[in-house]
């Protein structure tokens, strides 16, 4: 019972604790509950027992206090015939004691099934009061745990987004970070220097066709410079 004292004070700071101590704390709730369960159907079992011993002694009761009554009631009927003279007055005495002495038994018998009644009784009642006491403690502990596993989903995936995050390395990542920078830096001039090389690799003949590669007014510029040098006129030309 101290386990489901710990698990089910969810309000409480020290609930997380507890539910981090147990292994399993769904299981063994929902496991206890089953148990609870079956507490409750032996004492309902139980209550029955007892309420079925109640009303035999409540019927046995009734019985002999009956027989008393008419134990009784046969005595007063023998000595009213004594006293018309229908009955010997010793007979009459003797069965009259007879009939109180058989009186006084069934009350006895009456009295003790009496008693046995209202322990009977009593016991019914206190039963009664631990079955609603059971009834009562079920529907709270479904309802919490029912609470206790959406808890518990949250915890678990809390802890594990918390695991992650402990677990980045942010030193070793901005390591790895800074060697890519390094090598994308390097590469970078690798290929700059490939192609300085294959601009070096160009022959005279490629040269002269890249050269020659211009457009047509740029061409009639150059001639007409080259011929303002040499000192060619245009109508000479």
């Amino acid at each position: 019972m101290n386990i489901f004292k710990r698990i089910f004070k969810i309000g409480e700071a020290q609930a997380n604790k507890a539910v981090d101590n147990l292994e399993d704390p769904i299981t063994m709730t929902e496991q206890g509950i089953r148990d609870m369960k079956a507490d409750l159907n032996k004492s309902v079992e139980a209550m029955a027992q007892v309420k079925a011993l109640a009303i035999r002694s409540k019927n046995e009761r009734d019985e002999h206090e009956s027989k008393a009554k008419d134990y009784e009631s046969k005595a007063m009927l023998i000595l009213k015939k004594a006293h018309s003279g229908d009955m010997a007055v010793e007979e009459a005495d003797r069965l009259a004691k007879e009939a109180l002495a058989k009186k006084e038994e069934a009350q006895q018998h009456a009295n003790r099934a009496a008693a046995d009644t209202e322990k009977f009784e009593k016991n019914v009642s206190q039963l009664k009061d631990t079955i609603e006491t059971i009834k009562g403690n079920i529907t709270n502990w479904e309802n919490e745990l029912k609470t206790l596993k959406a808890r518990v989903k949250v915890s678990d995936a809390t802890k594990n987004v918390n695991k992650q995050m402990a677990e980045l390395d942010s030193a070793g990542t901005v390591s790895m970070l800074e060697r890519m920078k390094e090598k994308v830096a390097q590469e970078e001039a690798l290929a700059e220097a490939y192609g300085d090389l294959a601009n070096t690799s160009k022959s005279v003949d490629d040269e002269i066709d890249a050269a020659a590669d211009m457009s047509e007014s740029k061409l009639d510029d150059d001639l007409a410079k080259l011929k303002e040098q040499l000192g060619i006129k245009k109508d000479e030309a």
